[in-house]
Parts: C-alpha cells; structure tokens; sequence
C-alpha cells in the first residue's frame, strides 16, 4: 500500500472513531460516570499517553515565552471545548451532535474574517447564512425528551459551543503547531487542560463507584481514551504529513454518516426530516464556503 493510500486510511479511521464515539460515550454518561468525570479520566489517561510518547521521539521543549499562549489554548481547546462536547452529547442524540460538529469549517472561515481579516465574498457570505441557520433550526427545533437524551435543545447549543471553540482552536494554534513537534506540543496542551480542569470536576471523578462499573463500560471508557483521543490525534498527525490539509479536514463531513449509521444500528437515535432538511442546509452552507474562487467563476462560464 502507497503512503498517500495508507493516510488516506489512517484519516478515515479518525472519522470512524469519532463517529462512533458520539453514540458509545452516551453509554457511559450518566449511569456510570458524569459528563466530566469522563472528561477528565478522557484527559488524564490521555496526558499520561502523549507523555509516554514524547519520551520515544527527538524534538524540542517548548520555549518559556510560549508557556502562557499554549496555557490559554488549552483553556479554549481542552477546558471549554472538551467540556462542553461531553456535557453536550450527554443531553442530545448522537446524530444531532455529529451533524452540528460539521459547521467547524463554517466557524473557522467566520473566525478567519474576525482574527486574520480575510475577505468574505458573496458565496462565503451566502454559506455561512445558510450553515448557521441549519444549525441553528436543528439546535432548537427537536424539543423532545429521548432516551438518554434530556435536554437536547441545549445539549445542541452546548455542542455548538464545542465546535466555536475547535475552530477558534484552529485558528490560534496554528503558529504553535508550525513552530513545535506536534508531540510537544500537545502533551503540554493536555498537561494545562488537566491541571486547569482537576479543580473544577474532581469532586465528580471521586463520587463514581468505580466497583459497580461493568467491564463493558469500562471498555467503552478505554476506546474513548485510546482510540477516540490518543490514536484520532497520532492517526490525524500521520495523515497531514502525507495529505494536504484540505484532504484532511474534508473527512469531517463523513462523521455524522458514520455517527448515523451506527446511531441507527444500535438503536440509539432515529431520523425525522427536521434533522434530514437541517443537515442538509449545513452541508450547502459548508460546500458554499470551501469553495474555491476559481471554482465558482468557472461554474458561471460553463452555464
């Protein structure tokens, strides 16, 4: 198998464990464990993981000034994002949450305008509106109580939250991730996030009855940190090293297929044509903004 045929696998299968994480973690929260007493084991064991890693490979440290700019990344990325995801997919179902995580691409351009002044054209423009607004319509229109799925009119805000925050992620950290091995980098992203979160969420980690956990969750609990965090981040770091990162982040637009798919499976979550017609503006709106200039301009003069 060629390099680029095997990143290519490697990013797909990032897609697959995400996928589906969103209905699996559902199985752990909150019978077993809390929103963040999952989060905080999910970075614990992951820290430990990418620390583990770090010993095994040549790079350089991470330069003091640069100590407080990868604190507050770790802030947005691991405290607000991770959070909020957790807290969000634990009042939602699995299909909503997978559908609003593709409006990422949407958040990015929007933070691009705001924080690296690019210019918005008329499509882009277009595209946001309609991406936002199918978001938007899917956030607050299911108001119904399922199984396992409490509040999902604000587990789909809160998970919205989450992809603001992935996005505006993307957007900072992109000199750190230039300057630093990607190793380094995120072992001390990790590292913040756990020292900042622990006051916060410990209490919860303490309450879990640990004894009464069945083994099966307890390997749900294992696949979220190994497969779902440690290898999606080492799998991810191997795909940009062969692929563009256009390629790369395209695979996002298979999660919520997968996330279905296996929803659907398992008998976690059902289809209405409210999420169908809202995934659908999110997909137009997305298609909308990563459209290429030149791309647009030779639609027009084919028709």
């Amino acid at each position: 198998m060629s390099k680029r045929n095997l990143a290519l696998l490697a990013v797909f299968s990032t897609a697959i464990f995400y996928g589906i994480n969103y209905t699996l973690v559902k199985r752990v929260m909150p019978n077993y464990l809390s929103p963040y007493a999952l989060v905080w084991v999910r970075i614990f064991a992951a820290t430990i993981l990418f620390w583990i890693t770090s010993f095994m490979i040549k790079s350089s440290e991470l330069e003091k000034k640069d100590f407080p700019k990868v604190a507050l990344l770790s802030v947005i990325a691991i405290v607000i994002n991770i959070l909020s995801f957790f807290k969000g997919i634990s009042l939602t179902t699995p299909i909503n949450a997978s559908v609003i995580m593709v409006t990422t691409p949407i958040l990015v351009f929007v933070f691009s305008l705001i924080i690296l002044k690019e210019k918005l054209e008329l499509k882009r423009g277009l595209g946001i509106i309609i991406g936002l607004l199918g978001a938007f319509l899917l956030t607050t229109a299911d108001k119904k109580v399922a199984e396992n799925a409490v509040n999902i009119p604000l587990g789909n805000l809160l998970v919205f939250v989450n992809a603001s925050g992935y996005a505006l992620y993307l957007i900072l950290a992109k000199k750190m991730i230039e300057k630093y091995h990607p190793i380094t980098f995120v072992k001390w992203l990790y590292t913040f996030g756990l020292l900042f979160m622990t006051p916060f969420v410990f209490k919860e980690v303490l309450m879990v009855e640990w004894q009464n956990i069945p083994l099966n969750i307890y390997l749900i609990i294992a696949y979220v940190v190994v497969f779902a965090t440690y290898c999606n981040f080492l799998f991810n770091l191997y795909g940009l090293k062969q692929l563009k990162p256009t390629t790369v982040s395209a695979f996002i637009y298979t999660q919520p297929v997968i996330a279905s798919l296996f929803a659907l499976l398992v008998g976690s979550d059902e289809l209405s044509w409210v999420k169908v017609a809202c995934t659908l503006l999110i997909f137009v709106g997305v298609y909308l903004v990563t459209l290429k200039p030149n791309e647009a301009k030779n639609k027009v003069t084919a028709n």
